[in-house]
């Protein structure tokens, strides 16, 4: 369905008629005080591999990814475990995780504009957002402690938790279009897309190992615990390093 509307309503911003001319010039302006020329010359990733505002996003990406991820694939074995909700039961409590989620993505938005409007460079805006959105995931520590009154307790907590990445991963994909020139920007994303999918893919097998470990303990609770407080700080472990890469806002003038 949802396809159905994209394509009946997506067009590029030059053939867009529902979008304003001032709305056109801004997406297609760069910065101008900081003189970012932009060519239609390529790029390569040797080169984009040697700017610390690359690694910066790759890191944020490798460290974050695979908490969702975890709570995407994971959390219905979850609710099978530790609450033994199986079948049709589970819909109800994924249904109202996952819908949280909408919060976070539409509301990640609004963080930086708070800061762009009281003088900060985008990127110095964009980065005190995502440390206040980084604080957010903590609320999964709680998760297992109050589960044990029931088990929405962890289902809103981790929602929480899951619409605090979303808010977190529009400003981290942001920070590269305000640093990089355009014909930077799409590789840039592909460098930490694959460090993310790296990240989730040592998430997950960890994560896997972990259960089978204290499943076999006869408590496997102990490794949802340990992953639940990896997802809880991975934010914060991530805005630290991306922030001692790019401490402050320095776009990218030389390629």
């Amino acid at each position: 369905m949802w396809l159905f509307f994209w394509l009946f309503f997506y067009e590029k911003p030059e053939k867009q008629k529902r979008l304003s001319k001032s709305e056109l010039d801004y997406i297609n302006s760069d910065d101008i005080e900081d003189n970012i020329i932009e060519s239609k010359e390529k790029v390569s990733w040797g080169k984009l591999l040697q700017y610390k505002q690359t690694w910066a996003f790759a890191f944020g990406k490798f460290m974050t990814d695979g908490v969702w991820w975890f709570f995407l694939f994971w959390l219905p074995a979850y609710l099978k475990d530790q609450y033994g909700i199986v079948g049709t039961d589970i819909m109800l409590p994924l249904a109202v995780l996952y819908s949280l989620t909408m919060f976070g993505s539409i509301g990640g938005g609004w963080f930086p504009i708070y800061f762009i409007k009281r003088g900060y460079k985008p990127y110095d805006g964009r980065m005190r957002a995502m440390l206040m959105i980084a604080f957010i995931p903590l609320v999964v520590l709680a998760a297992q402690w109050l589960g044990e009154i029931s088990f929405w307790m962890p289902v809103i907590l981790i929602g929480i938790g899951a619409s605090a990445h979303q808010a977190w991963s529009a400003n981290l994909f942001t920070t590269v279009s305000d640093m990089f020139p355009k014909k930077a920007t799409a590789s840039v994303v592909g460098i930490g897309g694959m460090a993310g999918g790296i990240g989730g893919v040592i998430v997950t097998k960890v994560g896997g190992a972990l259960f089978d470990h204290y499943k076999a303990l006869g408590h496997i609770e102990t490794g949802y615990t340990i992953m639940f407080i990896f997802c809880a700080v991975a934010y914060l472990i991530a805005w630290g390093v991306m922030k001692s890469l790019v401490p402050n806002y320095k776009p990218i003038t030389d390629l």
